[in-house]
């Protein structure tokens, strides 16, 4: 047995004879430690001894005997690890060589061989710890064993156990095939007396005969005892299943209608299977909760409401990947702006796993800030694509995960309902699909820019006037992957599913993801649906005043007629310090010409003045004595919301009261 360690103390090269001896090809231990590979105290020191060895830069001989597996009864190895040096004679990795005293029996070689190589025997073909348990069973029966049964524990001990364990049987096969023992949900313990509790204590598997004196009470007391007299069964072999450090449960073999006796090159053929096994499961169970952190982390980013809007009427879905890749990073968002406008967000962050839902989590962080000052969503990916950039230099350089968030997509889109305008911007996203009203269907003309992190590239805007109960369709290219379709054919039925009426929109993502998805999604699905709404021209007021200091007066007197005009009587006396304060400000600060806006939704009032100049007003501590400097902060303690936002010409600033 040769193996090759790096200064981790991690496999690079196996040869056939190591593949052998613990049952696993080159490719799957390479990246393992030994204790990960043959998890046994013998392996814990042969690790120390390769640690001296690279200390020092001296072959060592391990203190005890290295053996094929951990639990296993063949005589162990005795082995050397000697250093392998680089040019400048410094220690780069590390030689184990393990000799066998005898050989093994011909016959037993071949056997395990076929039993271990052959493919219908394949165990841990997936990540999932019922079906990697019933392999095991498949595998040993009824070529090593009549009957085989895996117990598993509900939680994996990190230390051995000192008594008897709940356990769970969770696979079962005879031959020939019988009504199995119970096995479900409810726990079972084996007696502190039986052979499956002291495999578990001990950490080593034995074989026993059924009249062995050392069974007599356990025969007398346990019903499984019992069982297996009754089926006639004369001897027994109990395996633990030990990985990294873990007890996982215990694996039972027993033999009724072979007469033949196991063996001790049976036990060790045994043992390879369940440590194949255990090794399986301890991945699915780490791919499990892996997975289940990575849900949890994903839908704590995700919105878990939608924002109240005046804009549009939305539904969302997020399937996640139903495969072993895991969960990715696509996310969505609704986002209100000012002027009663909405921001609509989708985005697909490339990779899988907790890395790539934080990497989601911070970008939609930058959307949410980055909309917040409303830029244009041609400058917001530039400025998205700036911080993936920064993002990826500085995780590469701490981390070879790389999930750094280059060729992220991203959908950025804004929606006017005064106007009815969609201004949208897409990186290497897919386009949304539009419905009108009258059922045509087609892909609104948004520019192809460039996936977020390649730099330098630009994108560009567009402005899409929409009907009045426009259905919009934002989604991830999840849910146009094709498996047994083209994708002219999945889009004629993303089309069809999209102009059918229906009665909700709720409805209408049901109907999309129904007839798109034949089979589990193989990547995560995010989907936005959305009917355009849009305000009526009497809930607007809008007036051009000239650059004039008396005109202040006049507009108050506007603003308490219009108000009036509404019922809204309550919010009169705020609005006008609100007007008086803003308008004030862009005659003596701001260029002509000055506008003044009031917006009226169901929920809110919004007051807006615009000026042309660039200059921006921001909160001040005013003194005691001070005469000016208290304009903003009264606006900012009357209002819910205020802010500024720019255009290449002007800026408008902007206050939101919201109407009980």
């Amino acid at each position: 047995m040769l193996a090759v360690f790096d200064a981790e103390l991690r496999l690079l090269r196996a040869n056939a004879a190591m593949e052998r001896a613990v049952s696993l090809p080159e490719t799957r231990m390479r990246g393992l430690r030994l204790t990960d590979i043959v998890p046994d105290p013998v392996s814990e020191e042969t690790e120390r001894t390769m640690s001296l060895v690279f200390r020092t830069g001296r072959a060592q001989p391990t203190p005890t005997a290295l053996r094929p597996t951990g639990n296993s009864s063949e005589a162990g190895r005795p082995a050397t690890v000697t250093p392998l040096t680089g040019d400048d004679g410094g220690v780069r990795a590390v030689c184990v060589a393990a000799h066998s005293r005898t050989e093994e029996p011909e016959h037993h070689l071949t056997r395990q061989r076929m039993l271990l190589e052959d493919p219908g025997a394949g165990i841990g073909t997936t990540l999932d710890l019922e079906r990697t348990a019933q392999e095991l069973t498949d595998a040993a029966v009824p070529r090593l064993a009549d009957t085989a049964a895996v117990d598993l524990c509900e939680t994996p001990r990190h230390s051995r156990p000192t008594g008897p364990l709940p356990l769970r049987r969770t696979a079962y096969r005879a031959h020939p095939p019988g009504t199995p023992p119970a096995a479900g949900t409810e726990p079972v313990t084996h007696p502190a007396h039986s052979p499956m509790t002291r495999c578990l204590t001990t950490g080593r598997s034995a074989v026993y005969r059924m009249d062995d004196p050392s069974l007599v009470q356990w025969r007398a007391t346990d019903p499984e005892a019992a069982r297996l007299d009754r089926a006639g069964t004369h001897t027994l072999m109990a395996v633990p299943m030990l990985t990294a450090g873990s007890t996982l449960g215990v694996a039972l073999f027993t033999r009724h209608r072979n007469p033949q006796p196991f063996t001790p090159d049976d036990l060790q053929l045994a043992e390879q299977l369940t440590h194949r096994a255990a090794t399986g499961i301890h991945n699915a169970r780490r791919f499990t909760r892996e997975r289940t952190t990575t849900m949890t982390l994903q839908r704590s980013l995700l919105p878990h409401t939608l924002p109240d809007q005046p804009a549009l009427d939305i539904a969302t879905r997020y399937l996640p990947a139903g495969t072993e890749a895991g969960v990715g990073g696509d996310w969505f968002d609704v986002i209100p702006l000012s002027g009663a406008r909405v921001a609509l967000v989708v985005g697909d962050v490339v990779g899988h796993g907790i890395r790539a839902s934080a990497t989601m989590g911070r970008l939609r962080t930058a959307v949410r800030t980055l909309a917040d000052v409303d830029l244009p969503p041609d400058e917001l990916l530039t400025r998205l694509d700036d911080l993936v950039l920064h993002l990826s230099t500085d995780e590469s350089s701490a981390s070879a995960d790389t999930t750094t968030g280059i060729g992220t997509t991203c959908l950025y889109a804004i929606y006017d309902p005064i106007s009815r305008e969609l201004t949208h911007a897409r990186a290497g996203h897919p386009p949304p699909a539009a419905a009108t009203p009258d059922g045509d269907v087609y892909f609104l003309d948004t520019p192809a820019g460039p996936p977020l992190g390649l730099g330098g590239l630009p994108f560009e805007t567009t402005t899409t006037t929409l009907d009045e109960g426009t259905l919009l369709a934002f989604y991830t290219n999840g849910l146009l992957n094709p498996r047994e379709t083209d994708i002219d054919q999945t889009l004629d039925t993303l089309f069809t599913a999209l102009a059918r009426p229906s009665s909700g929109l709720e409805a209408t993502c049901d109907r999309i993801l129904s007839s798109l998805l034949t089979h589990p999604p193989t990547d995560d699905i995010a989907l936005l649906i959305a009917r355009t709404k849009a305000l009526l021209p009497q809930r607007v007021a809008t007036w051009t005043l000239p650059h004039d200091p008396a005109v202040v007066i006049e507009a108050r007197h506007r603003t308490t007629e219009q108000l009036t005009g509404w019922g809204l009587l309550d919010a009169v006396f705020i609005t006008e310090l609100i007007v008086s304060e803003l308008v004030t400000n862009a005659i003596r600060y701001g260029k002509p010409p000055i506008q003044l806006r009031l917006i009226h939704t169901d929920t809110t009032l919004t007051t807006e003045v615009t000026d042309y100049s660039s200059t921006s007003p921001h909160l001040r501590h005013a003194h005691t004595y001070d005469e000016n400097g208290r304009g903003l902060y009264l606006i900012a303690q009357l209002t819910q919301r205020w802010g500024t936002r720019h255009t290449p010409t002007s800026k408008t600033i902007w206050t939101e009261q919201t109407l009980l």
